[in-house]
């Protein structure tokens, strides 16, 4: 009984998203792993990434998040060519001009994460319906509706329209995501057929599989992927992105050969979700080196 109150009592509190942070991670932590958070000592990958959103501010990380401010991160850092072809940038919705976008784009939120619109037949869109979804995407602030992700903040919420990325043969686009911690790529993770049955899986950097997971069994890959020709591209871009930062995930698509920069996670998952076994948890968590915070110093505002 104690231990279903306490349940029950995780649940209410994880959905009071206006406590203070440093009080309410607690609160998400435990709902979500089962563990009491320890922000004193964070062992664990899932704890320090709850310390970053407490702790670590550097304003950057605003930037960064922003699907359109990160772009002028991505140019100087390494270059335009890399970057997806935009097609343009709205405040509203009646901004968005359909008649003069291709047949195929896609439109995503540049505030938040899960908020995009894939167009394969503009022919097919009801205008109409797609303006009230940006309108309630717009409304949307991602700090509130996860678990007080730090980054996004003070993110402003804008439309970004994109060129529409296909590879021969696939459905969706393939993500690699590269886990980089002080600017070191450690390993990455993999995301297939989006559209259909979204599938991960963890590869260290000779692209083997490796052991642990964070979905079902069911959901994890288990056929055999090639190796993309562009591998160790995508990984020395995103150790140049990375660099300077405790943690970031850089993700890339590989088209044709060709990186594209997808976007900086700085907080997978919203740091909810265990790995399985439970033992590389802390093996990740390692990987992490914290910044200190000095006596006195309630948050982390340079990089």
């Amino acid at each position: 009984m104690p231990n279903l109150l306490r349940k029950f009592s995780m649940r209410m509190l994880r959905k009071m998203k206006f406590l203070p942070p440093k009080i309410y991670a607690h609160f998400l932590y435990e709902h979500y792993t089962g563990k009491k958070l320890n922000l004193e000592n964070p062992q664990e990958f899932n704890e320090k990434i709850q310390w970053l959103k407490v702790f670590y501010h550097p304003k950057i990380l605003n930037q960064l998040v922003d699907k359109y401010a990160v772009r002028e991160y991505v140019e100087e850092k390494i270059g335009p060519q890399y970057l997806n072809e935009m097609y343009g940038i709205y405040n509203s919705p009646e901004e968005v001009n359909f008649d003069k976008l291709p047949n195929k784009f896609v439109i995503k939120a540049t505030h938040a994460s899960s908020y995009n619109l894939i167009v394969t037949d503009k022919g097919n869109l009801n205008i109409s319906k797609t303006k009230k979804l940006f309108k309630k995407w717009l409304g949307k602030s991602q700090y509130y509706r996860t678990g007080q992700e730090w980054a996004y903040k003070d993110v402003q919420p804008r439309l970004l329209a994109e060129k529409f990325l296909k590879e021969d043969g696939q459905d969706s686009l393939i993500d690699y995501k590269y886990y980089c911690f002080s600017g070191k790529a450690k390993l990455l993770e993999v995301h297939l057929d989006r559209a259909q049955k979204h599938k991960r899986g963890f590869y260290d950097l000779e692209f083997n599989k490796l052991p642990y997971r964070y979905v079902s069994v069911e959901k994890s890959i288990s056929t055999e992927l090639e190796k993309p020709s562009n591998f160790e591209e995508m990984l020395k871009l995103s150790e140049v992105l990375a660099a300077n930062f405790p943690f970031v995930r850089v993700d890339f698509y590989s088209i044709k050969g060709k990186s594209v920069f997808g976007e900086l996670t700085f907080y997978p998952s919203d740091g909810r979700k265990d790995l399985h076994p439970d033992k590389y948890n802390k093996i990740m968590g390692d990987w992490i080196t914290l910044p200190k915070l000095e006596k006195g110093q309630k948050e982390i505002t340079e990089i």
